[in-house]
């Protein structure tokens, strides 16, 4: 997991036992003072909200533990991609430029030009050179793409 992904994961985190937990624990208790609780929707819907938030914090909990985080400005400036690094491509075929940056998968959002690192196109780049190109398998078809540049951001 990236630097900022680890950060991000803390944040959540710290929202959900700070913030979220004590809204709805008052939710519970709101709920519970309206007396008769087998025909009380606010109370199960406030019991189901508490139950998923506890087992996301046990969730990111346990994440967070095993997690290897790499800062990646602190790797080997090698120029061969790896974990972390951002890559500038072409796609040889129709000319489009994209930028991607190789992340764990529970930060992947390529929305945000961030790819898992099991993704077929991270899969294809690993281990490759910037001016090389791969050819890479998608569910759209099998795309050419040429290195550009590799950076450490």
């Amino acid at each position: 997991m990236t630097l900022r992904g680890a950060e991000a994961l803390r944040e959540e985190l710290r929202h959900r036992k700070s913030e979220l937990r004590p809204k709805i624990i008052a939710a519970i208790d709101e709920a519970r003072s309206h007396g008769d609780l087998r025909e009380n929707a606010e109370y199960h819907a406030a019991r189901e909200q508490h139950g998923f938030n506890e087992g996301r914090i046990a969730e990111i909990e346990a994440k967070l533990s095993n997690a290897q985080v790499v800062d990646v400005a602190q790797l080997p400036k090698s120029g061969r991609i790896v974990f972390g690094t951002t890559i500038d491509l072409a796609d040889t075929d129709s000319g489009d430029e994209l930028r991607y940056q190789i992340v764990g998968e529970d930060e992947a959002d390529t929305k945000k030009g961030l790819i898992s690192v099991n993704s077929p196109i991270a899969r294809a780049l690993i281990g490759k050179n910037a001016g090389d190109v791969v050819q890479v398998k998608t569910p759209g078809g099998t795309r050419e793409l040429e290195i550009v540049k590799v950076q450490y951001l």
